[in-house]
């Protein structure tokens, strides 16, 4: 049984069964199951966040019955509320080369704004990052003109496991070093040619310090889904990011193949010339 990238053993699962007859709280019981069974981050952490998505699954499928939930869901996620501060504003026509960049990390004091913004203008609308995550506003002064979003790496992708040379053993040791470009928005208003690649080039320079910073290690690539149907992921291509092949448009729960989502071109982008040695993989 695997949930959020941990498999579970029946043993533990009976585990879990009996924490729940003792306590009514869901977050008691994660944090027992990490500490029990040394479910940790790589920066030693315990891993409650992820244990409480796999107990919410497990609860979902039958497996266990959790206790009820201690207060309301936050709906506050949705975002839908609009503020003037992400308005429209008029066209910015300039070179890529003529803007005074600079990449503002997200805090929990800007994370609302982050949020709004890509509601309104991403075309996914807003939705959680998974796991580990860094986000930026791309700013000139105080102007914001871009937005991105780094988050855990997909588990499993055909192309990028082939490329890295993981066997299932080595992927799920060296995962985390694997970091995604989730979200990428440069604001509807913003009109310059190559922008989106310089941006690109920016972030990758400097998301390895900060990512070190928040979470005690460095990644050593960087992958993105792009999909096809939409996008022709011509500005990483010019960010010298490289193209590996498509997904199937299956998705981690179609396990009866039916192929329901959007086919998407996987783009790689290696931070180091060694990432094969860091991540265990082979030529």
């Amino acid at each position: 049984m695997r949930y959020c990238g941990r498999e579970f053993s029946e043993h533990e699962v009976q585990w879990i069964r009996q924490q729940i007859g003792g306590s009514s709280n869901r977050r008691a019981i994660s944090i027992g199951f990490c500490e029990q069974w040394g479910w940790h981050k790589p920066d030693g952490g315990l891993k409650e966040m992820s244990c409480r998505v796999a107990l919410l699954k497990m609860h979902r499928e039958g497996l266990i019955t959790l206790p009820p939930a201690q207060r309301r869901a936050n709906l506050a996620h949705k975002h839908t509320k609009r503020s003037m501060l992400t308005d429209e504003r008029p066209p910015i026509h300039k070179k890529a080369g003529a803007f005074d960049l600079h990449l503002e990390m997200v805090e929990k004091g800007t994370l609302k704004l982050w949020n709004e913004f890509i509601d309104r203008y991403h075309y996914l609308g807003y939705t959680p990052l998974a796991g580990a995550q860094v986000r930026y506003f791309v700013k000139e002064h105080d102007e914001p003109l871009a937005l991105l979003g780094f988050s855990a790496a997909a588990w499993k992708t055909a192309p990028r496991d082939a490329f890295i040379g993981w066997d299932a053993e080595s992927r799920e040791q060296h995962l985390h070093l694997v970091v995604q470009n989730s979200r990428f928005l440069v604001l509807p208003w913003v009109r310059s040619k190559n922008l989106a690649s310089r941006i690109l080039s920016i972030a990758a320079k400097r998301l390895p310090h900060d990512w070190q910073s928040r979470y005690g290690y460095r990644p050593v690539l960087l992958e993105t889904f792009v999909e096809k149907a939409r996008f022709e992921g011509t500005c990483y291509k010019a960010a010298n990011w490289t193209y590996l092949g498509d997904t199937q448009g299956r998705g981690k729960l179609d396990i009866h193949c039916e192929r329901k989502k959007p086919v998407k071109a996987v783009w790689v982008y290696p931070l180091t010339g060694t990432f094969r040695r860091h991540l265990g993989g082979t030529q």
